[in-house]
């Protein structure tokens, strides 16, 4: 890959993170996830490796399943509420559904399993980037509607993801599985 397609791609996964990070529309963060994850396909398959496309197709099925949940969860909030507002879920099922789409896009426990087989099939400065700067936009979108999540709800998946990470990461030989697993 050249390094003028590469530093498109750079770019393009930076501002999607920016304009996620930036926004409280629902339809601008979805956007901005959406551009993180078209840019980091192709640097996930630069390897013509048959591991690279296996994790390059994982990882977009396991996106674009998140991204569906996430626009049909902000769609039935705008209907319930008429607004695309970020900071406040109208009903307790739209939040949950959005917490459930946002854990898959970080690969927080219970949805991570998809995780550890993507970081396994590509390359390590692909896997920094994708455990590093992938995860600061759903983060971000995660941490501005914990206030209309139930009581300890990001606790419990914190705890729950360390503990899973913890017993996952006994029995492993391969060093990037327990990377991805912690």
């Amino acid at each position: 890959m050249s390094p003028l397609i590469t530093s498109i791609l750079i770019s393009s996964l930076s501002t999607g993170t920016i304009i996620t990070m930036s926004s409280h529309h629902w339809l601008f963060a979805w956007f901005g996830l959406e551009m993180n994850t078209l840019a980091i396909i192709p640097l996930i398959s630069k390897h013509h490796h048959p591991r690279a496309t296996e994790a390059a197709t994982k990882y977009f099925l396991i996106q674009a399943a998140a991204a569906a949940t996430i626009l049909f969860a902000s769609t039935l909030n705008a209907w319930t509420s008429g607004q695309w507002s970020i900071l406040h879920p109208t009903t307790l099922p739209v939040a949950l559904m959005m917490l459930i789409a946002l854990t898959m896009k970080l690969g927080l426990a219970p949805m991570h399993s998809w995780y550890p087989e993507v970081l396994q099939g590509i390359t390590l400065p692909t896997a920094l980037l994708m455990s590093t700067w992938q995860k600061f936009a759903p983060l971000t979108l995660l941490l501005m509607m914990s206030n209309d999540l139930p009581q300890g709800t990001l606790l419990t998946l914190g705890l729950l993801s360390a503990y899973i990470g913890g017993w996952a990461g006994l029995n492993q030989t391969q060093t990037r599985k327990i990377m991805a697993i912690f």
